[in-house]
């Protein structure tokens, strides 16, 4: 099975339990800016229908297999389910449970439903000015490589910056923003 088609359960797992979600991480970034190669699928899922994680979880059973233990991650203080796919080669299934943080909230109150080529179909995507706030605040090299290219290839004229930088200003990741807008090659 490839990552396409995995990702494609996930979606479709999480669509069949009827709970809230998006796609994060290198499938919204890639469908925004440039696609790299990953080996995860990311989903930040509602916590609001009972039993709707587990749900996704259990219809994901075939091809995933869960860790019993839900891991607290110390990044975004959130909560998260980690899987590995059940053939080769292995790639890592990470549903993230929403959780009260501002950005967070906000980030999934404005999530669109977007089609990503990658998946060959509509699904739920943050918006590109919420990839670039989250990429920038994990602050990896490859995370703010995906800001950069988010920013490149949306444009800074078209997206609403302003919105970016109140963000940025609240996490005081405002000097990585600043080197990704100078990391943009010019045309």
């Amino acid at each position: 099975m490839t990552l396409e088609a995995l990702a494609i359960k996930v979606v479709e797992a999480a669509e069949a339990a009827g709970v809230e979600f998006m796609a994060v991480g290198a499938i919204a970034a890639g469908a925004y800016g440039v696609p790299r190669s990953t080996r995860d699928v990311d989903l930040l899922v509602a916590v609001n229908v009972a039993g709707g994680v587990d749900a996704v979880v259990k219809a994901l059973e075939p091809w995933v297999q869960f860790n019993a233990q839900v891991v607290f991650d110390t990044l975004t203080w959130g909560r998260r389910h980690v899987g590995r796919s059940r053939f080769d080669p292995p790639f890592k299934v990470e549903l993230f449970e929403l959780f009260d943080d501002p950005f967070v909230q906000s980030e999934f109150r404005r999530r669109v439903e977007v089609f990503v080529p990658m998946l060959a179909r509509a699904t739920w995507l943050p918006t590109p000015e919420d990839v670039v706030v989250q990429k920038l605040r994990w602050g990896r090299n490859k995370d703010l490589d995906d800001a950069r290219d988010v920013l490149a290839v949306q444009g800074p004229e078209t997206l609403d910056m302003a919105y970016i930088e109140g963000w940025c200003a609240q996490h005081g990741t405002t000097a990585r923003l600043r080197a990704a807008l100078a990391g943009i090659p010019p045309l």
